[in-house]
């Protein structure tokens, strides 16, 4: 789930992100009448769906202040709540706090990923720390913790269903892991880490996107760009006409770093610069900079870590998944590491065979890599990627692709609807309903990259599912698929076709939840595990029954060839040694940032980099990591600190439940409907691998992961 992670409803779901929580409010706020902020009361649209049309930049700060004195005092009640402590006066009265500050996070947080402006990153930057401070006055109060101790020390006399117990459960962990049992004085360091943390993680992100902003390179001669399309160039003069540049042509960097274009480039010196801007970003000086912001961002955590009892940031994250020890993680990477590099090492070698046969007189470099493994393809399987766009129109793909999936395995059926108002043009919406024809959610998507954009894809929620608050989900899904000039259509690559049903596979995660306390829905499970969902939805893009209805030609309307179609599909396992290494060599640096003592926090980033490379044996420099340090925005300014492991440990559950969908028949409702009611329905309301083992019959076992991605070849 890229990005920064959504906010779910009620306090656990706060007491999770850390940084949200209400600070002390001023006077503002309470000067401001009910009825002129309209995160003061609900929406009245469908499912409570967000008044994009009425919110305006400046609603935010007085909402925020209104929503944290809000909470506050409804958590004050709470903990001087003369009565016994109650199941119902403790715990479910916290679940239920916090409203105004719910709505106004979910739509605020959502949008400074997806629509930011200037006014957006200053509002973030200054009620960052205010959020922190007052998420500390709530996970610190000592009579509030003392509530809580009292209803867990005797939880098996009171008669809870599981869900609640759980709830209960959750709440002692996060409260002790927030720094209750510390003594007063530590719970002021804490606090005090805990502001300076938010502060950085805000600047840390922000960096990102505004650095991504300014890497564009520039190309001044249309001979250059000989390999790409009319329509690539054609976008290529937009975005030199948006920044100013009429006559030019400007490549926008992606979040990652690996950039789309380098697969066709056939000038390998722009190619090169391409690639040293992309791996130059916050890293070359400037207001953009991201070295010190990594440094005191890996020093803070690990400097609360030991003051919380852990030897570091990662043993303390990972405590709380379902890895559960960095052992178990190292684990996994110790069998992956060595035959994700040897696969790619012979993946390499038949490029550097391509270029010596050319007489190219180079070795094989980063910025080399997707434009020979291209050459390579088209040589084994005698087609390039180029073949396959044409049948990967946006709309056939989402509506013959995606929801055709979804309606054979769980039965929904979507309508798009125009009525509701939108942040942003580009911007769909769908009502999503289910199997007996009723409304179930509403679905938000947004596809295109856009300069106030974060990099990546990722999937929100603005209104999470909530038996106990009787909310419906309104889920939203985002993409950075560039847009094709005014009057042509969108033609994907089909990495773009696998990362949208991947993060569809999150939102049917939101979709089907039906839990009943916020705290656990959707998505509202361990980082480890919140992958697995949407990389088991990613198996449907391939699927020969799904390919074959939305793999229609955009001008034709005829199906894909079959022999172009068997070629897609004999090649899923191509390239896997460098894709499973540029990403492991991303998790290794996670790993390696998070496992370091405060005092042993590195000054020289790129020198850092290396030596955890050639530690793991994964210094390949041919293959380059996904995100170097100071454009991790998982690791430095999302949620996924010490866990971007999270997806190739999921990717262990992904490959044995692909296993079981085969072996049951592939695409039906009946395998549908028992992921659905053993996993996606369930949220974080039973304990994860129970719920898979729930659908497989089994324990997970990582033989199949090393089959799927042909590492044992």
């Amino acid at each position: 789930m890229d990005g920064t992670p959504r906010l779910p409803g009620g306090l656990l779901g706060c007491l999770v992100l850390a940084i949200c929580a209400p600070a002390p409010a001023g006077a503002t706020q309470n000067q401001i009448p009910m009825s002129e902020n309209p995160f003061f009361t609900e929406s009245t649209l469908p499912f409570h769906y967000p008044r994009f049309d009425l919110i305006r930049d400046a609603d935010y700060m007085p909402a925020f202040e209104r929503g944290m004195a809000e909470q506050k005092n409804e958590v004050e009640a709470i903990a001087s709540n003369p009565e016994v402590p109650t199941f119902e006066n403790t715990i479910v009265a916290m679940e239920r706090s916090g409203r105004i500050l719910a709505r106004v996070s979910s739509v605020f947080f959502n949008l400074k990923d997806a629509d930011t402006n200037d006014e957006l990153k200053k509002i973030e930057s200054d009620v960052a720390p205010l959020l922190s401070a007052h998420n500390d006055s709530i996970n610190l109060s000592a009579p509030l913790f003392r509530r809580i101790e009292a209803l867990y020390t005797r939880r098996s006399d009171l008669g809870l269903d599981p869900e609640s117990l759980r709830l209960l459960e959750r709440f002692r962990t996060n409260f002790v892991r927030a720094g209750a049992l510390l003594s007063q004085a530590d719970k002021e360091r804490l606090k005090a880490m805990n502001a300076e943390l938010a502060k950085l993680l805000a600047t840390c992100g922000q960096n990102v996107l505004n650095e991504k902003n300014a890497s564009s390179v520039v190309v001044h001669d249309r001979a250059e760009l000989a390999g790409l399309t009319d329509s690539e160039i054609a976008s290529l003069q937009d975005n030199a006409r948006a920044d100013g540049k009429p006559g030019d042509y400007v490549i926008r960097i992606q979040n990652t770093t690996g950039q789309p274009l380098l697969e066709s480039l056939q000038n390998r010196a722009l190619r090169e610069r391409i690639m040293d801007v992309s791996l130059a970003r916050g890293s070359r000086g400037g207001p953009y900079d991201n070295q010190e912001m990594v440094e005191g961002i890996a020093r803070i955590r690990a400097e609360q870590a030991a003051l919380l009892g852990f030897p570091n940031h990662a043993t303390y994250r990972v405590a709380d998944q379902t890895a559960r020890t960095v052992e178990a993680v190292d684990g996994i990477l110790a069998k992956l590491v060595p035959a994700a590099v040897a696969k790619a090492h012979r993946e390499g070698a038949d490029m550097q065979a391509i270029i010596d046969g050319e007489q190219g007189g180079f070795r094989l470099a980063p910025w080399d890599w997707t434009f020979y493994s291209e050459r390579v393809r088209r040589a084994r399987y005698a087609f390039d990627e180029a073949q396959l766009r044409p049948y990967f129109e946006l709309n056939h793909v989402l509506f013959d692709g995606l929801f055709f999936a979804a309606n054979r395995l769980y039965g929904i059926t979507f309508k798009e609807r125009n009525d509701l108002p939108v942040y942003q043009p580009d911007v769909r919406v769908f009502d999503v309903y289910d199997t007996d024809g009723k409304p179930l959610a509403i679905l938000i998507m947004d596809f295109y990259a856009r300069p106030s954009k974060l990099g990546g894809a990722w999937m929100n929620e603005y209104v999470s599912q909530s038996g106990l608050l009787g909310d419906r989900p309104v889920v939203a899904n985002h993409l950075n698929i560039p847009k094709p000039p005014a009057g042509e259509p969108t033609l994907m690559t089909f990495d773009e076709v696998t990362t949208l049903f991947h993060e569809f596979g999150h939102g049917l995660h939101g979709i089907f939840s039906h839990v009943k306390y916020p705290a656990f829905a959707g998505t509202s499970v361990p980082r480890d595990f919140v992958e697995y969902p949407s990389q088991i939805n990613e198996m449907w893009a391939a699927f020969p029954e799904v390919v074959r209805n939305y793999a229609k030609h955009y001008k034709t309307g005829e199906p894909m060839p079959q022999a172009l179609l068997d070629k897609m599909l004999a090649t899923q396992k191509f390239n896997m040694g460098f894709e499973t290494l540029e990403y492991l060599k991303a998790t290794l640096l996670d790993q390696a940032w998070h496992t370091l003592r405060s005092d042993q926090i590195p000054t020289d980033i790129a020198a850092f980099e290396a030596s955890v490379f050639r530690r793991y044996g994964a210094d390949y420099d041919a293959v380059p990591p996904r995100y170097r340090s100071t454009y991790f925005q998982h690791a430095f300014a999302g949620g996924y600190s010490a866990g971007y492991y999270s997806y190739i440990w999921s990717d262990v559950l992904v490959a044995d439940s692909i296993e079981w969908f085969k072996a049951h028949g592939g695409l039906n409702r009946a395998s549908g409907d028992r992921f659905r009611s053993t996993v996606l329905s369930n949220g974080g309301s039973v304990e994860e691998v129970s719920l898979f083992r729930d659908f497989t019959g089994s324990s997970p076992d990582i033989g199949p992961l090393i089959r799927l991605r042909g590492l044992d070849e």
